[in-house]
């Protein structure tokens, strides 16, 4: 999973489906959410990048991102739908279909 900073936020999320993982190093719920997106990365045909929320405020704060972890999937850098907090292996197959 590729980790995103601000400048190539918009570039990565225009023209094509993108599950981003805003996320801190020193997350613990993020720190497990994580092995689950590396689990999952290979099941789902979504590209899954991560945005680190102390690297790049301005992207946090953009998309209202208050409480981490936050996942939100993106179709043509529009915003489809988000989830806060962990999920289970089970619970993120189904949060991007």
């Amino acid at each position: 999973m590729k980790i995103i900073n601000e400048k190539e936020f918009e570039n990565e999320i225009k023209d094509q489906n993108v599950l981003i993982d805003f996320y801190a190093d020193w997350c613990g719920p993020c720190r497990m959410l994580s092995g689950v997106l590396e689990e999952v990365s290979n099941e789902i045909n979504i590209e899954i990048k991560k945005v680190n929320v102390d690297e790049c405020p301005n992207i946090a704060r953009k998309y209202g991102v208050m409480s981490i972890p936050t996942l939100i999937l993106f179709d043509n850098s529009k915003e489809l739908k988000r989830q806060v907090g962990y999920m289970n292996k089970e619970q993120l197959k189904e949060f991007v279909k």
